[in-house]
């Protein structure tokens, strides 16, 4: 099997995978706990970051390129990934009664994180089918945003060791997809919420993760260009990356769960982390 067929494999496991194993679980349960949730995004989180902080970034470093190239790269994957949220929030967030002046200025549950929220309240008013494809097309806009710099990390990960699958990929590859579990879970519940049949909210759950493997061949692909793609490729999916944990995944654990707990977890996942990079 070549290059592309094994990181398409692996990237799909993550996101195709993860994502549809939480639609199931959403379907058949239809209900979740804030508790286990925060405290699996907050060590999800605490090991991405210990990944990229220790092993991508570094990587970047050790290309030879400019310090400041690698500084510039990083800074441009926060901003893009702020700003394309911003947008969305913009866009939505006038829709949803419960986000008003006094909701915490980020999303404090899985639902508002990925804006189904936004698509339930459509679902609500009996909106046309043209009102609920939009509100469904912003909705994976959202996943989308999170999604594609997580394929990034795994990509850009996979051609810093020259096409081989190393510990660093395999290890972003399987947190990513338990991180996703409980976002498949937000997306199904939702829309069989609003009448959708099980199977078809599971399979189109599942669907949303596919923008995994779009970051991934993209990470991969300015990865194998050279030194300076390689520490661009690194060094943006780094800074996206880093926005999504410190931006939204552990603003958000903490406000689902409010103790010190994820902050514990968050550092068990940061050891975790070094482990899985110096073992």
């Amino acid at each position: 099997m070549g290059v592309f067929g094994k990181l398409i494999i692996v990237t799909a496991f993550a996101g195709i995978g993860g994502t549809g194993l939480g639609g199931v679980i959403g379907a058949l349960f239809r209900k979740e706990s804030n508790r286990t949730v925060s405290l699996l995004l907050s060590f999800a989180g605490g090991v991405m970051t210990s990944v990229v902080c220790f092993d991508l970034i570094t990587e970047a470093i050790g290309t030879g390129v400019s310090i400041f190239t690698v500084v510039a790269a990083i800074g441009a994957g926060v901003v893009l990934i702020f700003l394309l949220n911003y947008l969305i929030d913009r866009r939505t967030n006038p829709e949803v009664p419960h986000i008003d002046k006094n909701h915490p200025q980020t999303a404090d549950d899985l639902d508002e994180l990925i804006h189904s929220d936004h698509l339930e309240q459509h679902y609500k008013k009996k909106d046309s089918r043209f009102g609920l494809l939009i509100a469904g097309s912003v909705m994976a806009a959202a996943i989308a945003l999170h999604n594609v710099p997580e394929g990034m990390t795994i990509g850009a990960s996979y051609a810093s060791t020259d096409g081989v699958m190393g510990n660093s990929a395999l290890m972003l590859a399987v947190l990513i997809g338990i991180h996703n579990i409980p976002e498949g879970m937000a997306v199904s519940v939702p829309l069989i919420g609003g009448g959708m049949k099980r199977l078809k909210a599971v399979l189109i759950t599942a669907l949303s993760g596919a923008p995994t493997i779009l970051g991934a061949m993209l990470g991969y692909w300015i990865g194998d260009v050279g030194p300076l793609g390689l520490s661009l490729s690194l060094g943006f999916a780094s800074g996206a990356m880093l926005y999504v944990v410190f931006g939204e995944i552990l603003p958000q654990a903490i406000l689902m769960y409010r103790s010190k707990l994820p902050t514990f977890s968050t550092i068990l996942g940061l050891l975790a982390g070094l482990l899985i990079i110096y073992l």
